[in-house]
């Protein structure tokens, strides 16, 4: 990765682009994604048009959440992409669900750009995980034939496919979560701190 990928935490905006709408303020169709308590700041700010809240929610839980693939190699995905895209909010966020998906912190530090990836994975699959993300998320164009054969024949398919859908979902939601410049969570920015990874 290049100096500026590895900033992940770039200065956020002093206050997010736009009001982050309150459960009380809620327009009625937003209403139901908004459960009990806080709602996330990207649920807050989609409310504004919640057409868009409607179909963005299914779809991000769907490509993000539960799957045959497991949490652990979804968050390697997230974390990476979201670092390479220096979206602090998705990298601390992500970041706390990376520890509790059973990445350790050598791991999550290589994703992140903080220290060598090939020092803190030796799992092939992983590694051939790992440049197919950098490829996909941090290239231009078609993905070279050899990154691509090496992720083909590490993942499979069908897995292939739907990591390539989980670095494309979280690509959206970086260039949404940083451009409105979208507030991380206190909780989870006390966890990154007892972790050391601020």
């Amino acid at each position: 990765m290049t100096t500026a990928q590895t900033q992940t935490a770039a200065a956020p905006l002093a206050v997010p682009a736009v009001e982050l709408i309150e459960p009380d303020q809620a327009p009625i169709l937003a209403r139901p994604y908004f459960g009990e308590g806080a709602p996330s700041p990207i649920t807050a700010s989609l409310a504004h048009v919640p057409e868009l809240l409607e179909v963005t929610l299914p779809f991000v839980g769907r490509a993000l959440g539960p799957s045959a693939i497991d949490a652990h190699t979804k968050e390697i995905a997230i974390v990476r992409t979201s670092a390479l895209l220096e979206c602090r909010y998705c990298v601390q966020t992500h970041s706390v669900i990376a520890l509790d998906s059973g990445l350790e912190r050598g791991e999550l530090l290589a994703l992140r750009g903080e220290d060598d990836v090939e020092a803190a994975f030796s799992d092939p699959r992983e590694i051939a995980l790992i440049g197919w993300i950098d490829a996909v998320a941090g290239g231009r164009g078609s993905v070279e034939d050899g990154v691509a054969e090496a992720a083909r024949e590490a993942l499979g398919e069908p897995e292939l496919v739907e990591l390539t859908m989980v670095v494309g979902a979280t690509l959206m939601l970086n260039r949404y979560c940083t451009a409105l410049g979208l507030p991380t969570s206190e909780a989870t920015l006390e966890r990154l701190a007892a972790e050391g990874l601020e």
